[in-house]
C-alpha cells in the first residue's frame, strides 16, 4: 500500500472524497535497450501527484500489461519518461463526469501505479483512457488481452488483411502468445486448417488439445523444414507473422499462389539484430504473387468496440478461449517483461498490482 497523507476535505466536491496527497510509483526509461533489456535500463521511482484540477481524475492501477511492442517501440521513446504500456485502473477521485469514482478504465498511462489525467486523447488520436465496457462477469483483466488491444490485433489484423476463406490453411507464428493464440482460434471459427508455431512442446499441447489447432510445430526442432512440409502438404494460404526472421522466410516459401501475409511483429529480432539477417523474401513474393502487409491495430480505431464485442460473444459461445500468465506485484514488472520477451508466457502476460 502506498503512503498517503490526508489533505483537507474538498468543499462541494461532487464525489465527496478526501483530497489526498498520493505518491505514485513509476518506471522511468533511463537507458536505451541494447539486446535483451537490463534492469538498470529502467528506474523505479516515486512521485507526489498534484491535487486534481477541474476536468481531471485520479486512477489506481489494478492490472498492467507487458507486450512485445514495448521492446519494438523503445528506440522511438524519449529517455527520462515513464515507460509505455496499458493498464486497467479504478477511478478513485474525479472532477470529470466522464470518469466517475468507482468505474474501471483502460488507461494508456505506462508503468505507474497512480495517474492524474484529463482523459484527453493522445496526439495520435487514440484515447488515453476509456471506460471498461460491460464484461458480463468475465475477469477484469481481459481488457488488456482478448477484450482489448491484443484481441483487436488478432481480430482486425487477421480478418482484414488475410481475408481467410473456409478450407484454407493458415500458419501462425508466436502462436501461444496473446495475439497468436487468438488468431488461430478465429481461423478455426472461419473454417480454416490451422498450423501453430511456438517454442515449446508444452505450449503446443495447449494449442492442439485446448484451442483445437490442427497442427503444432516447434520452431526449435532440427527437422522443422520436414515437419512444416508434412503439416502443410497442400501449401499455406494465409500467414499471420508475429516473429519475422528466417522462420518467416521458410513459411513464405511454402505458401500458395496469391497467399496473404499479415505482419504483426518481428519479435525474433527485437533483442538480437543478427536474427534480422535472413534469406531474401522477394523471390517468394514475386513468383507466388503474394500479398504481404504490415499494420498497427490503431488503424481500426473507429471500429474498436466492434472487435471487443465480437470476441466477447465468441467467448460466451465457447468458441474463443484465453489464458493469462499473471505476475503478482508492481515491483515485478520488469521481470515479467523480460520473461515475456523470452517466450516465458502462455497467452497474455499481465501484472496484478
Amino acid at each position: 500500500m502506498l503512503n498517503v497523507a490526508p489533505r483537507r476535505l474538498l468543499g462541494g466536491c461532487a464525489n465527496n472524497v478526501l483530497d489526498k496527497m498520493v505518491k505514485a510509483k513509476k518506471y522511468v526509461f533511463e537507458k536505451q535497450f541494447v539486446g535483451l533489456p537490463k534492469a538498470t535500463d529502467l528506474k523505479l521511482v516515486e512521485e507526489e501527484l498534484p491535487p486534481l484540477k477541474d476536468g481531471e481524475f485520479l486512477s489506481e492501477a489494478v492490472y498492467l500489461s507487458v507486450d512485445p511492442y514495448m521492446r519494438s517501440y523503445a528506440p522511438r521513446l524519449t529517455l527520462g519518461t515513464t515507460f509505455i504500456g496499458s493498464q486497467v485502473a479504478k477511478v478513485t477521485e474525479s472532477k470529470n463526469p466522464k470518469f466517475p469514482v468507482g468505474k474501471y478504465i483502460v488507461g494508456e498511462f505506462g508503468w505507474r501505479t497512480h495517474t492524474v489525467s484529463n482523459g484527453q486523447p493522445l496526439l495520435s488520436g487514440f484515447p488515453v483512457a476509456w471506460l471498461v465496457p460491460d464484461l458480463d462477469g468475465l475477469p477484469q483483466s481481459l481488457p488488456l488481452g482478448v477484450l482489448g488491444m491484443p484481441g483487436n490485433t488478432a481480430y482486425f489484423g487477421f480478418l482484414e488483411l488475410c481475408k481467410p476463406k473456409a478450407g484454407e490453411t493458415v500458419a501462425v507464428s508466436g502462436a501461444a502468445g496473446a495475439v497468436g493464440s487468438l488468431v488461430g482460434q478465429i481461423a478455426k471459427i472461419k473454417g480454416c486448417k490451422v498450423i501453430g508455431i511456438a517454442g515449446s512442446d508444452e505450449k503446443g499441447k495447449w494449442l492442439v488439445d485446448e484451442l483445437k489447432f490442427d497442427k503444432f510445430l516447434n520452431y526449435k526442432d532440427t527437422d522443422f523444414d520436414k515437419k512444416l512440409a508434412a503439416a502443410a502438404p497442400n501449401g499455406i494460404d494465409c500467414y499471420f507473422d508475429n516473429v519475422g526472421g528466417e522462420l518467416s522466410t521458410k513459411i513464405l516459401n511454402k505458401m500458395n499462389l496469391f497467399g496473404r501475409i499479415s505482419v504483426c511483429g518481428a519479435i525474433s529480432g527485437y533483442n538480437d539484430a543478427s536474427a534480422a539477417r535472413v534469406s531474401p523474401v522477394q523471390p517468394a513474393l514475386v513468383f507466388k504473387q503474394l500479398k504481404m502487409e504490415g499494420f498497427i491495430v490503431h488503424r481500426w480505431l473507429d471500429r474498436w468496440f466492434e472487435g471487443i464485442q465480437q470476441n466477447k460473444q465468441w467467448i460466451k459461445e465457447g468458441k474463443l478461449k484465453y489464458r493469462e500468465t499473471v505476475t503478482e506485484g508492481f515491483d515485478k514488472m520488469f521481470d515479467a517483461f523480460v520473461d515475456m520477451l523470452q517466450g516465458g508466457n502462455t497467452g497474455k502476460a499481465i501484472i496484478k498490482v
